[in-house]
């Protein structure tokens, strides 16, 4: 998955990533102290169903995952002309995850996800463009029954049908009053995954995601006083789309204490076009300013005891602009490093439980439309703080 889903600076009107964009890949699981690598073929616990459902088949008869997360960071705003930059628009964001795999015969296997890995809450403040837009949150859940089945010991595939809510809210100055608008709205999606064991010591996966598109209605116009002929429109709809992904993953056991991983992902961003603020309802440049991106991690797992289970790993999501000089300013982005480690502890034969806490960069961008808007994002950042638990039934 990508920038990160989702992505996203609030991810209706500013995406900050789930690799380069939209959605996050952290959805409070164990992948979050591993910054995603291995993640289509590691199969370690129920989670599995997000990332390759076909990893399934590697899980006992009966196992749950679940986890809480809180993000934060700094994503800073500052005008070029103006003393009213609104600053961090950036606030703390909860989130929650929870799956259930099951056994339904030697070679079938049944589960359900419930997940997060769309949504954020950003407040710019009494700034200069609070008429355009003041607070935006963007929550959005998805439901994943899956299925998976073993072709052979060691080839697996697996599948989802994903339903996705979506809530949105929009807070901007009318006239000195702040007008909030809301609304909600359902998007389907899929999932298929290939899990193959290509020694004992080795496994690769593979994960196709579809796109996601929500559809939100919400008056997207807004005008100011000293501008009292002009409007500005957002573009909203390129904040609520989540395109199609590939992931491919490797996971090598060198010997019973240490496992290595990997990962290299790609994301169809540039189906989307120029996403932009058009002014009197017109774009002020039609020229397409997104390209695909690229993802790359690397992670490592250590298990000095029967007891313990030590990550860390680091990944690399490139930019979906063409250039970072001018970028939306609803979707500020760029090139992605996240650094991320945590442990797991086995309490007992049937349950474990783990930590993990990640840090995200993001390359700095500027904003040159609409000019009287104009300004920079400076090394923004995230970090996750997460805590996961798995049960063997």
């Amino acid at each position: 998955m990508k920038k990160s889903i989702v992505a996203c600076s609030g991810l209706l009107l500013a995406s900050f990533s789930h690799a380069s964009g939209l959605y996050f890949y952290e959805i409070g699981t164990e992948d979050t102290a591993l910054a995603g690598a291995g993640q289509a073929a590691r199969a370690q616990d129920a989670s599995t169903i997000v990332t390759n459902p076909a990893g399934m088949t590697r899980l006992p008869d009966s196992m749950f995952t679940g986890g809480l997360q809180v993000m934060g960071g700094d994503i800073n705003y500052q005008l070029d002309n103006s003393r009213q930059s609104p600053g961090n628009v950036m606030k703390l964001f909860p989130n929650a995850s929870s799956f259930y795999s099951q056994k339904v015969s030697d070679d079938l296997y049944a589960g359900i996800g419930l997940y997060g890995n769309y949504g954020l809450g950003i407040d710019f403040g009494d700034w200069a463009g609070d008429r355009l837009i003041k607070k935006s949150t963007m929550l959005a859940m998805t439901l994943s029954p899956s299925l998976a089945w073993k072709l052979n010991d060691r080839v697996s595939i697996g599948g989802s049908v994903n339903a996705n809510y979506g809530f949105l809210s929009l807070t901007r100055n009318v006239d000195g009053d702040d007008k909030t608008q809301k609304d909600h709205d359902w998007a389907m999606s899929y999932r298929l995954g290939l899990l193959m064991e290509l020694t004992e010591q080795t496994r690769a996966g593979i994960t196709w995601n579809s796109k996601t598109d929500y559809d939100f209605n919400i008056d997207a116009q807004a005008r100011f006083p000293n501008l009292p002929n002009v409007d500005f429109t957002l573009p909203i709809g390129a904040q609520v789309r989540a395109p199609q992904q590939i992931m491919l993953s490797l996971v090598h056991d060198i010997d019973k204490q240490w496992s290595v991983m990997g990962d290299l992902g790609w994301q169809d961003w540039s189906q989307f076009g120029a996403p932009q603020i058009t002014v009197a309802g017109e774009a002020l440049d039609k020229t397409s300013r997104l390209k695909d991106t690229w993802h790359t991690a690397l992670g490592v797992q250590y298990r000095p005891t029967e007891a313990w289970r030590l990550n860390a790993g680091v990944a690399f999501d490139s930019t979906l602009y063409k250039d970072q000089s001018d970028v939306a300013l609803t979707l500020p982005t760029g090139d992605e490093w996240r650094f991320a480690t945590g442990a797991q502890y086995q309490l007992s034969q049937a349950s474990n439980i783990g930590i993990a806490v990640e840090y995200l960069h993001m390359q700095s961008s500027r904003v040159q439309s609409p000019a009287i808007l104009k300004g920079s994002y400076d090394d923004p950042y995230l970090w996750f703080a997460s805590v996961n638990y798995s049960y063997l039934f």
